[in-house]
């Protein structure tokens, strides 16, 4: 190839997955800066200024002296250990070539025995040392550029090594070497610092000029290799990067800060449906405009802006607290910071989630995936024994494995010591260490530490640090050195790691250095088993994450249509109904047997079953749109529950009922589980609540302290519907009720156990014609009949967007905020094009960057 031009101002290098940078434009001084923008600089020291010569754009190492970081290079490390995959980039220029041992060019390493990578010169060829499970903590052996590349001349000089272990050697945009080495990054020591031009201890030094140096948490393709070669020396990052970047900091600053206050204080009269004084500040063009004294926001100029005048005077919000300073320094400083709008419309239902309450690290199994975990791990059912001795999961922010709620008390650790014990005492030990290992004796230490790190890795789901294979040796050693056998060794050490906070919690190491980083091949393993099966990784995931094939999204994606065709995929997805229905309630329900004495709690059971058949027959036998949930025309149902319904009981158990003929019935909302959430009186008020917060993700507060919420019942002459409506013409009630009592006002002739009736116990008529309101809609969207309703949700983008919404927080396992709804919005566009079904909706959530990436905990 030829050599690249000297400038090339106007070519552009890759920045994706850059970790650190190094342009040495500084021209004097003992610092080097770190130039990639990638969380904490990593800034360099000189440590003797006068072994150093600075010219243009470049650093000469005239004498032996160390470039180190002045602090740990600890992001280098953990982005890397999550990628498993580096590339070192330099631009250098060797004094002369015999340099040796190798001379340091590039190090992150303590000491010329311990490094987690080097970068060297070994006489006229560059030399790569690897720190990995595979290589020695020194590296060895090392990978080689070929002898000859390095000469006294400019050279642009890249070392990759992908996820999947291939390594590459780069001189001059030529792969001068390919091989592989096995094993991965995850020995990598966090506390080493990044030096240049020496070891640690100044014995390895080298002599030459410094042009340019980065280094990428991810392996570089050979097109980018290329690109950056062409880019030449003196390219720094793309020259509109910096305003990139800082257009990226305005959007989230308004996504995150300026949006939630805006939702909080300022739509309950300026939305798409009120517009008080004609002012919608709900969506950007609108809020533009201002409203009917003209605009309220000016860009640039907070100090004249009619909006911030009616806040800091107080005025706005009218009623209640004002906002607080700090809240009013957020508006002022983003309006004179151009008042960047990044989001056409703001969803209160965004920001409804408590601060803190979408971040989490550390996540407990849930009861059923803890019994799901023991069975696929050790082939043991202990699901009775785990129902009765655990405590139950309780409900928060609409589903019970919400992480911030799973919480581990006494019970708990109690609970998994005992059923650790029952476990190992139904398992086949001999049988399950067969699999880890030919030889049932562990007389050597080496043979122990190896089938602790395999059986480690199966039931902690990841490979095992050196201190777990210790400790976890270390009790095979101690039952052999009291006379025990293999099996007692073996049972007690998977007793010993069924207790391990690794199999009870799922959890990852957070990145250091801020921003969203790849989750490793392991913690990615986990999270598309938990989501997809409420499960671990079975071995063919498990070896696909060792073989870091689930870097690449095709094989990954490949992976996911394979867990899909499982029955466990099935089963994950009916927890995912029962949880956002609530069916469980069904369990414990006790209506008043005066007003029905029908009831039974096996017709509490029949529901739950007949939602959950109903389900699996539209989501997974016919494939269809997850909306149709809403108004498909058949459902199932025992001859007790047909009855119940009006229909005609077939014999059996839970047959199939086609409802084509059937005007009041069809779709989730006209089956017995979802019309009892409103009580023995179908309350309006639970009804609608339940419309607008699971269907519609609308938001509403809770009443005033001291208001009176005693129901008022009907009476002859007054339905349900007439209370309600009553309710809504009450100045003091009806701003809230409004937004939600009509939307149940179809369901008014289903009593509170689902049955449909045309009068009420007072004889009175019921009715059935309502108008739904969407949130952020102004126009609302009339109906006469339950089916027309029914329609209208089906055919709702809301409902559809609610859909998305609902499956993503149950595979996260937390509430969404705002940080997440550009990527859930893309999660939903993906799914809807591919069809809208349940499978393209999961598959959408594991291929986004939710679930295969993850955000440093000072992320904002």
């Amino acid at each position: 190839m030829s050599a690249p031009p000297a400038s090339a101002a106007d070519a552009t290098r890759v920045s994706l997955g850059l970790s650190a940078f190094y342009t040495f434009e500084e021209g004097e001084g003992d610092v080097v800066k770190d130039r990639s923008g990638s969380g904490k600089s990593l800034d360099l020291k000189i440590e003797k200024p006068s072994a150093v010569t600075w010219k243009d754009s470049a650093l000469v190492v005239r004498s032996a002296t160390k470039i180190e970081s002045v602090h740990s290079a600890a992001k280098l490390a953990t982005q890397c250990k999550r990628s498993n995959a580096l590339t070192i980039e330099a631009w250098i220029k060797p004094t002369n070539t015999s340099q040796k041992g190798p001379a340091r060019i590039v190090s992150m390493s303590s000491s010329s025995v311990q490094r987690n990578f080097t970068l060297g010169q070994e006489r006229d060829r560059y030399q790569f040392r690897l720190r990995a499970t595979s290589t020695s903590d020194n590296g060895i052996p090392d990978t080689g550029s070929g002898n000859g590349k390095a000469e006294t001349k400019l050279a642009h000089v890249v070392f990759t090594r992908g996820s999947d272990g291939r390594v590459r050697f780069y001189v001059d945009g030529e792969q001068t070497e390919s091989r592989k080495v096995d094993g991965r990054l995850s020995n990598w020591n966090v506390g080493f610092p990044l030096i240049l031009a020496n070891e640690r201890k100044a014995e390895r030094p080298w002599l030459g000029e410094f042009h340019l140096v980065a280094i990428y948490s991810r392996a570089l393709s050979s097109a980018e290799i290329s690109q950056n070669y062409s880019a030449g020396p003196k390219a720094g990052i793309d020259p509109h990067e910096a305003q990139r970047r800082e257009l990226a900091r305005a959007e989230q600053t308004f996504a995150t800060k300026v949006a939630p206050l805006f939702a909080r204080h300022c739509l309950e009269c300026h939305d798409t449906g009120s517009k008080k004084g004609d002012l919608d500040l709900s969506r950007k063009l609108a809020a533009f405009e201002g409203g009917e004294s003209g605009k309220v926001i000016l860009s640039g100029n907070a100090e004249e802006s009619p909006l911030w005048e009616q806040i800091v005077s107080g005025d706005m919000p009218p009623q209640g607290p004002g906002l607080s300073a700090s809240d009013q320094a957020v508006i002022k400083e983003w309006i004179d910071d151009g008042a960047v709008w990044s989001i056409d419309m703001i969803d209160p239902a965004v920001y409804a989630s408590k601060p803190g309450a979408s971040d989490h690290w550390v996540q407990r199994l849930t009861v059923s995936e803890y019994i799901e975990t023991v069975r696929s791990a050790v082939g043991v059912d202990i699901a009775k024994e785990a129902t009765r001795l655990l405590p139950p999961d309780l409900r928060a922010d609409g589903f019970s494995n919400t992480a911030y709620n799973l919480s581990v008390d006494l019970k708990h650790v109690e609970a998994y010591s005992q059923l650790a014990e029952m476990i190992v005492q139904r398992m086949d030990v001999l049988e399950f260490a067969k699999r880890f290992s030919k030889s049932q004796s562990l007389n050597t230490d080496a043979t122990a530490r190896k089938f602790v790190a395999a059986a480690g890795e199966w039931l902690l789901r990841g490979p095992l640090d050196d201190r777990e294979v210790t400790n976890y040796s270390g009790i095979l050693t101690a039952v052999a050195s009291a006379g025990g056998d293999y099996e007692q060794g073996v049972g007690l050490m998977v007793e010993a790691m069924l207790q391990s906070p690794r199999f009870i919690y799922r959890i990852e190491t957070q990145p250091d250095g801020g921003g969203n980083q790849r989750v490793t091949d392991f913690e990615l393993a986990s999270r598309m088993s938990y989501i997809l099966w409420g499960g671990p990784p079975d071995e063919a995931l498990l070896k696909a994450a060792r073989d870091g094939r689930l870097a690449d999204k095709d094989r990954c994606q490949a992976e996911v249509e394979r867990m899909l065709m499982d029955r466990r995929a099935v089963e994950r997805s009916k927890q995912f109904a029962a949880d956002w229905l609530n069916l469980d309630r069904l369990t414990n329900m006790q209506p008043n047997q005066e007003r029905f004495p029908e009831w039974t709690p096996e017709l509490g059971r029949d529901m739950r079953a007949e939602t959950l058949a109903f389900f699996e027959e539209l989501v997974w036998k016919q494939g269809r749109p997850m909306s149709d949930l809403f108004d498909a025309q058949f459902t199932y149902a025992t001859p007790q529950l047909a009855k119940h319904y009006g229909l005609k009981p077939q014999e059996g158990g839970l047959r199939r009922y086609d409802l084509s003929g059937e005007p009041v019935r069809g779709g989730l909302l006209t089956q017995g589980s979802v019309l009892t959430i409103g009580g023995d009186d179908a309350s309006m008020v639970t009804r609608g609540l339940f419309v607008m917060r699971d269907l519609l993700r609308g938001v509403i507060g809770a009443p005033p302290p001291g208001v009176d919420t005693t129901p008022v019942p009907p009476k002859p002459g007054m339905t349900h519907r007439d209370v309600a409506e009553d309710r809504i013409q009450n100045e003091s009630c009806g701003g809230c009720h409004i937004k939600f009592e009509p939307l149940a006002f179809g369901l008014e002739q289903f009593d509170g156990l689902g049955a449909f009736h045309l009068k009420d116990e007072f004889g009175n008529q019921l009715r059935s014609e309502g108008q739904l309101v969407v949130p952020g809609e102004a126009k609302p969207q009339p109906y006469t009949t339950p089916s027309e309703l029914m329609k209208l949700l089906s055919t709702s983008d809301r409902v559809r967007e609610t859909l998305t919404w609902k499956v993503t927080q149950f595979a996260m396992g937390r509430p969404l905020g705002a940080r997440d709804a550009t990527e859930v919005q893309q999660i939903h566009q993906a799914a809807t094009s591919a069809g809208g079904r349940y499978a393209d909706l999961i598959t959408a959530v594991v291929m986004s960057d939710l679930v295969q990436k993850t955000r440093s905990q000072d992320e904002p």
